[in-house]
């Protein structure tokens, strides 16, 4: 079969919301809005869609959650068995200064926001899984493995609904003999959930402007790994944070390692994506943070089981967009509701599934659930969300303006003294991709060869993502200009995929006595980062085909 995908026939699915993304806050959104379904007396037909081969397949965070939007939306959570366990015991934050040195920064300094008193050690994946258990219980129609391809319209320009992705597509672009079309689910309203730097949320962003009137989005890269210690040797509960080595006072980042259960133990570490040295790679700043004793002593004679890596939010207050336009509106990361300075957004990703399931009930029940639901930004700035931005606004460019250190002392003092009620506000426009100072003005950095003990390389890392993807598919990284790699990332800044990139993607190697572009997508697991850090923008993420990509565990 060689007939052009582009003009398949597609079937369509009416229903009263569709919700793309099956991470916190869509599942937040499907399963509020089944309870007041049903609390109404009403058969609202929702549906879900995910791209990966399961909901939890592509979700990694930190995570140290709070558990306040979990009890608004199930109450008895503890006794219907959610895997939120290992409650926090402990609490450190240490500052780093080199390969042996440290010190364990005081309680009474940290900044209260960072403090973690009451909160849980989870598995955000195994959450997922969990919520998306109840979902289904509650009616909804679950759709794994089916991505949103693209955003559908009506002639009046609001947004009709999405239409999946054709599976069976060849790299030529031609369907094979396996090919199926995909879907087209339409609704009255579609909440956008895709997770930071979601690739339909770019496209509403550019189409209806929704960024003009704030900062634009800022990032950070997150690499985490999961390890089987000695159990004996585990301190269930504990919570560690570090700033400082193996960056410079001017790259902001750090690292966290939280100890759960039955000698589970995980670890990573954050780059902020607005650092400056084309030379620096985050992941290889990773292998060496887990070299100094804070993190070595306790992983030392462990395994590494898992791996993964996903950007995620760090803009904050002043980089929210516009929540709505005609026909949808954007929940959790979609919309950048992480807070930076605690590190968070698990907490506001569920608060804004239940803000937004309760505004579309209420527009249901009304019988006006077309157009545009401002009701929704109205009631996420009268929210819990709102009030803990607003509070913590100062914290990112702060870190941008200060630095580190004199960034730490000022969030101390905005925090702790001035419980965030300083009266400016600090803004940070210069987009993450643009910060990339020539290679020529900056230093190589050379970083130690893994011992294959505490440090690894990447592919043996992308191994224990459990990563996949169909071989003959169309590439979904797409370059909008393919001479740009060589001739001007290359010169200018020496290529910094070749190092931004956690999962060695994007190669540059000779071939014919020519420097070449290689990109192995295949190795890709789904974190975005070329997306946002190509200093041309010539790097276009979309979604490859249905349930590719990392099949995370215990992430």
């Amino acid at each position: 079969m060689n007939d052009n995908v582009n003009e398949i026939e597609r079937e369509s699915m009416e229903f009263d919301v569709v919700i793309v993304g099956g991470g916190p806050a869509g599942l937040a959104t499907a399963c509020r809005l089944a309870q007041l379904s049903q609390e109404h007396g009403k058969d609202w037909q929702i549906a879900l869609v995910e791209k990966g081969s399961e909901i939890g397949a592509h979700i990694l965070s930190g995570a140290v959650v709070e558990t306040g939007a979990l009890t608004e939306l199930f109450p008895d959570w503890k006794n219907m068995g959610a895997p939120v366990k290992t409650e926090v015991t402990d609490d450190e934050f240490h500052y780093l200064r080199g390969l042996d040195k440290g010190k364990k920064v005081p309680n009474m300094l940290i900044p209260t926001p960072m403090k973690n008193h009451g909160n849980y050690i989870i598995s955000l994946g195994n959450l997922c899984r969990w919520l998306g258990e109840q979902a289904e219980n509650l009616g909804v129609n679950i759709f794994p493995g089916f991505p949103a391809e693209d955003i559908l319209y009506n002639e009046d320009g609001s947004v009709r609904g999405i239409v999946t992705g054709d599976m069976g597509v060849g790299a030529d672009g031609q369907a094979k003999g396996s090919f199926e079309p995909g879907y087209e689910l339409l609704a009255p309203q579609t909440i956008f959930a895709e997770g930071c730097r979601g690739s339909l949320g770019k496209k509403l962003m550019a189409k209806f402007d929704l960024q003009k009137d704030a900062d634009p989005q800022h990032y950070g890269l997150g690499i985490k790994e999961v390890w089987q210690i000695d159990e004996a040797s585990s301190e269930v509960g504990k919570v560690v944070h570090t700033l400082g080595w193996p960056l410079d006072n001017h790259t902001e980042g750090g690292g966290f390692l939280y100890h759960l259960d039955k000698g589970t133990v995980a670890l990573g570490f954050v780059v902020a994506l607005n650092y400056d040295n084309p030379y620096l790679s985050p992941f290889e700043t990773f292998q060496q943070w887990k070299q100094n004793p804070v993190v070595k002593n306790v992983i030392k004679g462990g395994k590494r089981v898992s791996y993964g890596a996903r950007a995620m939010n760090k803009g904050g207050f002043q980089s929210l967009p516009k929540l709505t336009f005609p026909g949808g509106l954007l929940a959790g990361c979609e919309a950048g509701f992480l807070n930076p300075a605690k590190i968070k957004g698990t907490h506001t990703a569920l608060k804004s599934g239940l803000v937004a399931a309760e505004t579309l009930a209420e527009a249901l029940l009304a019988e006006k659930a077309t157009g545009e639901l401002t009701a929704y930004s109205d009631n996420i700035k009268a929210s819990s969300i709102y009030a803990e931005l607003k509070q913590s606004r100062n914290f990112e460019p702060a870190l941008n303006k200060l630095g580190t250190f004199f960034g730490a002392a000022f969030t101390f003092m905005d925090q702790n003294i001035f419980r965030g009620k300083l009266p400016f506000t600090w803004r940070n426009p210069t987009p993450d991709y643009a910060t990339l100072k020539p290679a020529a003005e900056c230093k190589k950095i050379e970083y130690p060869r893994p011992d294959n003990e505490i440090s690894f390389d990447r592919l043996s890392s992308v191994f224990l993502s459990s990563t996949n993807h169909e071989e003959d598919q169309p590439c979904h990284l797409e370059l909008k200009d393919k001479d740009i790699p060589i001739a001007v990332n290359l010169p200018k800044w020496a290529e910094p995929a070749q190092r931004y990139c956690p999962a060695a993607v994007y190669e540059v190697v000779e071939e014919g006595g020519e420097k070449t572009f290689r990109i192995n997508a295949q190795n890709c697991v789904h974190c975005k980062t070329c997306d946002i850090k190509d200093p041309s923008q010539n790097i276009n993420w979309d979604t490859p085909e249905g349930g590719g990509g990392p099949n995370y565990s215990n992430m």
